[in-house]
């Protein structure tokens, strides 16, 4: 029997030890903290948690148009943050049940890599394992500026702003990436002033351009204020607040806020678990894997955000899978390509493949199907048919290389997207699989009629206004 050590609990470590004790290997987990990471504990569940009664709320303050008349409508804040940790807490309890079932050994304290088989764990006590393979999954961690008045008590990362003791009056954010993006659409829900600062011409940069753009059309409508290729200088504290000093287009603005939210992405997490020790290569901080998420040094892997290809919580599952079962001696499968991208703003986004912007630079011959939800039934119901399905395909054979959603269940809907490109599917496949009615899905089929310029339910030539 082989015998795995993994160190770190998040949704790369948890998920590999559960995969390996499947193929019969003996377990061990090391986690210095609470089972299942960042994203469980302070990251992906909590933030869901509370932009779900962030939308709720927001649905019903404004829910006149849709015949609902409530008053004194508020927010206990308190009951929120207590929701968030019961959530949490029965996630964490089900991942610690799954790990028991499984018979993993969990043992909790730091591991520092002694040798290429040797896991030291420093906890209440020291101790010592050794076995065939280790795996790495010690997460990321926030990235810190280094400005004057980073260290105010109010300038927050993203756990902090989660741990709030009231909603705040004032935000402004640093970073319009997906947890800045987050995080405004929540706290403006909420109705707090929100601020977005970013140093890019555009917000969300992963993400297909004109999705992004869509976003940030919708967000500013809700009252967000963006300020895009601007650079943060320093922040200082005025008249009971904290005031931003942001260069914007070369002169320098004061921006107020009762808060900064510093959430300019995330970094490897790997400093002081040995690697150099071991000799295992890193690149800025990022562990060095090979196809199969083996380092450099044989029989230890890594995987999830320390080694910095994705930084996403499924494509650490993924890579988790794919590493034990290819340590094991079986075969792995790791389709990259059809990781999806979510993000949780109202209405959400969606988005798996290559953006236009790729396919652009790849100097690929492609077509674009773009379908608006305003010719959408359920998604005029649910948000007033705001957002848009976009389907990126080959110019030659019509096969699907990228989709981009804006709208209503967008994060659920991907998983077709993603199935459809995991099977090398063709607009014409999508075309002739029959869509419910009504459903937001429907729109899905449309983009891909869109593809040839065929939509049935939108006139030809309106473009999206």
């Amino acid at each position: 029997m082989k015998k795995v050590i993994i160190m770190g609990g998040g949704p790369g470590g948890y998920v590999a030890a559960i995969r390996a004790a499947q193929l019969g290997a003996e377990v061990h987990l090391v986690e210095s903290e609470k089972i299942g990471g960042t994203c469980l504990n302070v990251g992906c569940i909590p933030t869901k948690a509370v932009l779900h009664t962030a939308e709720l709320y927001q649905a019903v303050t404004k829910g006149a148009g849709l015949g609902l008349l409530a008053d004194n409508i508020r927010v206990d804040w308190p009951m929120v943050m207590r929701r968030k940790q019961q959530v949490v807490r029965r996630l964490v309890g089900g991942v610690d049940g799954l790990l028991k079932a499984n018979k993993v050994t969990v043992h909790k304290g730091k591991g520092v890599l002694l040798d290429p088989h040797t896991v030291e764990v420093q906890g209440a006590e020291t101790e010592k394992i050794s076995g065939d393979i280790i795996l790495l999954a010690t997460g990321s961690e926030s990235v810190k500026l280094n400005f004057p008045g980073a260290d105010f008590p109010a300038v927050i990362d993203s756990a902090a702003a989660l741990s709030l003791d009231k909603v705040p009056k004032s935000m402004m954010i640093v970073g319009g990436g997906v947890i800045g993006v987050e995080f405004a659409a929540m706290f403006s829900a909420f109705g707090a002033k929100v601020t977005v600062v970013e140093m890019l011409p555009q917000i969300l940069p992963p993400i297909d351009g004109e999705i992004a753009g869509l976003v940030r059309k919708e967000l500013t409508q809700l009252g967000v204020q963006f300020f895009t290729d601007a650079r943060l200088t320093e922040v200082a504290a005025q008249d009971g607040e904290l005031c931003a000093k942001v260069v914007i287009d070369g002169v320098t603005q004061a921006l107020p806020g009762e808060f900064v939210l510093v959430a300019v992405g995330r970094r490897a997490r790997t400093a002081g678990i040995g690697l150099e020790t071991v000799g295992i290569a890193t690149e800025r901080g990022k562990i060095k894997v090979d196809a199969n998420f083996m380092t450099n040094v044989p029989g230890v892997y890594a995987v999830g955000d320390c080694n910095g290809i994705m930084m996403l919580a499924h494509a650490a599952s993924a890579q988790g899978i794919a590493a034990v079962e290819h340590a094991l001696g079986h075969e792995a499968v790791y389709a990259a390509n059809t990781i999806p991208s979510c993000i949780y703003t109202s209405p959400e986004v969606g988005g798996v493949g290559m953006t236009e912007e790729q396919a652009k630079a790849a100097g690929m011959e492609y077509h674009v199907g773009r379908f608006p939800l305003a010719g959408n039934g359920k998604a005029m119901i649910e948000c007033g048919g705001t957002g848009m399905v976009k389907i990126i395909a080959g110019a030659q054979y019509g096969e699907i290389l990228g989709v981009h959603i804006f709208g209503p269940r967008a994060t659920d809907m991907i998983a077709e997207a993603a199935l459809a490109i995991r099977m090398e599917a063709t607009v014409n496949e999508i075309i002739s699989t029959i869509h419910a009615h009504p459903t937001v899905s429907e729109a899905m089929g449309e983009a891909a009629l869109a593809v040839t310029g065929q939509a049935i339910h939108w006139p030809p030539g309106l473009k999206l206004g």
